[in-house]
């Protein structure tokens, strides 16, 4: 395959452009990109555009998402103020006036899990290269842990005053949570044929409406119902120390490289692994848990390629994309693992750069119309590429999504809906 370096240098720069609008725009998935991407690739081959091309652009706008998507998460995800503790760290700091800060450190973290993960991929490859077929028949077993991790680390809102046992509370509303969302999953899966997408040519998928009700089109809901206003943001330096920012992003690394492997696995459960690792409850406890878990998503996003190209297993939307476009051999891994970089140089200025330019900007937009427009869009979406039956999944999935806000929970425990079918099939 003769390589244009001009044409790949373009896919990337197209790709980033793409990742920067999934990371604004609340809902809009790069799974979306990649569906839409596949479905054209072979109109696309017959304008001798290499498939190659195609899949660096679903790379590079993966991994520009990572860094980006920080920047809606902290400023249009801002809850009341009476509810910023049951939220992550990055709304608590926003809500002092400093998201700028937050964004920072999410883009050191997203930057150090590329160099990180760089240096873990050799010994990675050669545990799962040897020993995935061993540990494949503990999946399950190593699901269940990670399903009881997430359950038994929520503490939720921790009121002063509410006494010794109420955090077990949170832990039962943790397992209902975990339980619907199980259960959606379950049934959506098992209907999944019954989708029928109005474009013939685009691979109909059940994540769309499942994951997009549970986690899209739920926080752009609970931010029109919620009357948030933006505090002034000040540019502040963060203050964390280079112990704590190193043990940050090494953690939340590993985290995203070890479920990169695994089905039903997302970066969502890799940062609870993060959090159990990570101190808590000192002065720097907020902003290391910020670079961990971004550092998490990135780090996440890179192993997938890789756990592709070791064992053929497609564990994103993305990934299965570029699977279906392209054999992964030893000289495009390499090519690829340039292309990352060179996003991620381009990724990690860009987003404190509009970090700051959205600061200004997100203080004058009415938060009910931007989300009412997103979510016509999101709503749109579904209904062209999944159908009536996903529109009904999409609508169930929404109210189950909203329930982490008002159950002051975290929203990991819906990832119940892949975790439980998927743990019930190696069972």
């Amino acid at each position: 395959m003769e390589v244009s370096i001009p044409l790949v240098i373009l896919s990337i720069f197209f790709g980033y452009f793409l990742g920067i609008i999934t990371g604004m725009v609340p809902g809009f998935h790069v799974n979306n990109i990649a569906v839409i991407l596949l479905a054209i690739t072979p109109l696309l081959s017959q304008y001798n555009v290499l498939p190659l091309y195609i899949v660096i652009v679903i790379l590079s706008n993966s991994i520009t998402h990572t860094f980006i998507d920080i920047i809606p998460a902290v400023l249009i995800g801002v809850p009341e103020s009476d509810t910023a503790l049951a939220v992550l760290p990055g709304h608590a700091l926003t809500m002092e006036g400093r998201g700028i800060e937050a964004i920072r450190l999410s883009a050191i973290g997203s930057a150090g899990a590329i160099l990180t993960s760089l240096l873990l991929a050799l010994p990675m490859i050669w545990i799962f290269k040897n020993y995935y077929t061993v540990l494949q028949e503990y999946t399950a077993w190593l699901l269940i842990t990670l399903i009881l991790m997430m359950v038994l680390t929520e503490k939720g809102e921790q009121i002063q005053g509410g006494g010794s046992l109420v955090h077990l509370k949170y832990k039962s509303y943790a397992v209902i949570v975990f339980l619907l969302s199980g259960l959606l999953g379950l049934f959506a899966f098992e209907k999944e044929a019954l989708m029928n997408s109005i474009i013939p040519t685009v691979g109909e998928t059940v994540f769309l409406p499942l994951l997009s009700g549970l986690f899209g089109a739920s926080v752009l809901l609970i931010s029109m119902l919620s009357k948030t206003t933006l505090p002034e943001q000040q540019d502040t330096k963060y203050n964390l120390p280079a112990a704590n920012l190193l043990r940050g992003i090494f953690f939340g690394s590993t985290a995203g490289s070890l479920v990169a492997w695994f089905p039903g696995v997302s970066s969502a459960v890799a940062t609870i692994i993060a959090r159990i690792a990570l101190p808590r409850n000192n002065e720097h406890s907020h902003n290391e848990f910020i670079v961990s878990l971004s550092g998490a998503n990135t780090s996440n996003a890179l192993f997938s390629l890789i756990a592709l190209y070791v064992i053929g297993k497609s564990r994103s939307g993305a990934v299965s994309a570029i699977n279906q476009i392209i054999q992964l051999n030893l000289d495009l891994m390499v090519l690829l693992f340039v292309v990352i970089v060179v996003t991620a140089l381009l990724s990690y200025p860009t987003t404190i750069f509009i970090g700051k330019q959205a600061v200004k900007l997100f203080k004058k937009i009415n938060y009910t119309k931007l989300s009412t427009v997103i979510l016509s869009g999101l709503l749109l979406i579904v209904v062209i590429f999944t159908g009536v039956f996903g529109l009904v999944i999409f609508a169930i999935a929404i109210p189950i999504g909203m329930l982490p806000h008002y159950l002051n929970v975290r929203k990991s425990h819906l990832m119940g809906c892949i975790l439980l079918p998927v743990t019930l099939y190696f069972l």
